[in-house]
């Protein structure tokens, strides 16, 4: 029989080194598993299980508090599925998950948050209605120790940890750019531009101007274009209808108009149909990538739409909530931007994902491909010719 010789202390402490390798790996690997970035989303959601070490390691519920569904239908339509969706896909149980809607109330909103956080929750995803009713939100969640992410916007004067959305003065940019763009495409002669925004109360809004008036003012500058004025901004079809109708009757050289979403640019081109304005002859612009603005596009009447994937944003938000559920700072390259609160003069760590234009040439690998618009819905009647002029439907 054969005896194995005792290992000698450089074989121990070899082998030790070894087993402490390994370990350091193991921890290497599982940190590893757990960085994400901001450019790893996609429409798939896989890189969601990425977190699952992370969300298993945290404590309480999250509370998302959605504004409304008068503004944009997005909020019950894609933002609460995907982010239902992009928890379950980091491993947060069902019941760990709070989706409430406020329905344009900021008192209901606040009273949402209450009750969040009396049942529990330690995280919560905050679009406000306002930045004055996101700030008293805030304070409440502060006072009870609660992290805090903006969602969408920013509560200006808050008391937010991070905020995630679109780079929005780049949303704006798009909606200048496109409607240069679309006034050489057309051949407006002499463009005389109506400025319309959205809603004062909305951060969002003054960041989409901003984009915007940065890619026009030098051409009002310069005298290229003409600006017809600026009109007080809103989010409210109706309000802003009568706003163009207004203007267009005080000023009727006005042969375009930058409409800062997809509804605003419906109540204006829905006026111009009554005038019988023909297609490509006043541009409008919009964003949200809506069915109506959409049709609007591929039908003429609206230069493009600014499309926000929002699976990208709804992953993102989902991945800060999990970093700060667990007490975690979330790593760098998830945190790709700042956001400037103008009010405290302080920028906010920010998740900003991409926005994209959409005109005919791109909506089939854009929106089409994405599911985010329903194919049937987008090329029924009028616009089926012009779907297939764009490429939609075909393989």
């Amino acid at each position: 029989m054969t005896h194995s010789k005792r290992p000698s202390a450089a074989m121990k402490a070899a082998g030790f080194a070894g087993t402490s390798l390994l370990a350091l790996g193991l921890v290497a690997g599982a940190a590893q598993a757990a960085t994400i970035k901001a450019s790893d989303f996609g429409a798939d959601f896989a890189a969601m299980a990425k977190l699952k070490d992370i969300t298993a390691k945290g404590k309480g519920k999250v509370g998302v508090l959605l504004p409304d569904t008068a503004s944009s239908a997005r909020y019950t339509s894609f933002d609460a599925p995907y982010l239902k969706k992009a928890f379950a896909a980091a491993g947060l149980a069902a019941s760990d998950l709070i989706i409430t809607n406020a329905q344009g109330s900021e008192a209901d909103q606040l009273t949402q948050a209450q009750t969040d956080i009396s049942q529990g929750a330690t995280v919560l995803l905050l679009d406000p209605i306002s930045s004055g009713g996101g700030a008293a939100v805030e304070k409440y969640a502060k006072d009870h120790g609660v992290a805090v992410i903006d969602y969408d916007r920013l509560t200006v004067g808050g008391q937010r940890d991070y905020y995630i959305s679109f780079d929005n003065v780049s949303v704006g940019k798009l909606i200048g750019k496109g409607m240069e763009q679309c006034l050489a495409d057309w051949n407006i002669k002499s463009p005389d531009i109506l400025v319309m925004a959205g809603s004062p109360d909305d951060n969002n809004a003054t960041l989409f101007k901003q984009g915007y008036m940065d890619v026009l003012q030098p051409q009002f500058k310069g005298g290229k274009y003409k600006n017809a004025g600026e009109p007080a901004g809103t989010w409210d079809p109706s309000v802003a209808r009568t706003t163009f109708e207004q203007q267009f009757t005080a000023h009727p050289d006005i042969n375009a108009v930058v409409t800062p979403n997809d509804d605003n640019a419906n109540a204006v081109i829905s006026y111009l149909k009554t005038l019988h304005v023909p297609a490509k002859s006043f541009p409008t612009t919009g964003q949200d990538a809506t069915l109506t603005g959409l049709q609007n596009v591929l039908s003429g009447y609206q230069c493009g739409t600014v499309y926000k994937p929002i699976y990208l944003e709804a992953q993102a938000a989902a991945a800060l909530a999990v970093y700060l559920r667990a007490g975690e700072t979330p790593p760098a390259g998830l945190v790709n931007g700042k956001t400037m609160d103008s009010s405290q003069n302080k920028e906010v760590p920010s998740v900003l994902e991409v926005p994209i234009w959409v005109t005919p040439k791109n909506m089939a690998k854009t929106v089409v491909k994405d599911h985010f618009v329903d194919q049937a819905k987008l090329c029924t009647g009028a616009t089926g010719k012009a779907c297939k002029a764009a490429g939609i439907g075909q393989s």
